[in-house]
């Protein structure tokens, strides 16, 4: 709703964001799924503030990825392949704003990391122009 405003509220929005991407909260997970849309949205209208947000919210959309594959608890299967979705959603928008460089660090990722749902995600990334 807030457009480029948010630009203004990155510092606060960004801390919110990786405090959502990082705790489960149940089986439907609808918190995350909605963190993850909130920063779909806030990577399309504050793309030029991205690059200097890149490492932190790399590493968090990493982290979340792989939770989310070992996660052993009650979350149903489509569950965890709509966060996938999601996930890989931000890291697409983050590269093409970032002007590629998520497709170079995730390079090195892909290499040292034998997951096929992680590996999954990772080349759609790469895969996309």
């Amino acid at each position: 709703r807030l457009g480029i405003l948010v630009a203004r509220h990155l510092k606060r929005l960004e801390r919110v964001i990786l405090g959502y991407l990082e705790v489960c909260d149940g089986p439907e997970e609808e918190a995350r799924l909605g963190i993850l849309e909130t920063l779909q949205r806030t990577i399309e209208h504050a793309w030029p503030r991205m690059p200097c947000r890149l490492p932190v919210l790399l590493k968090a959309l990493l982290k979340m990825i792989w939770d989310v594959h070992t996660d052993q608890g009650s979350t149903p299967e489509p569950v965890k392949a709509t966060l996938l979705q999601g996930a890989t959603e931000c890291l697409i928008l983050l590269d093409r704003c970032c002007e590629g460089q998520v497709k170079v660090l995730l390079a090195g990722v892909q290499s040292s990391c034998e997951e096929s749902p992680v590996q999954e995600c990772i080349r759609k990334v790469q895969e996309n122009t």
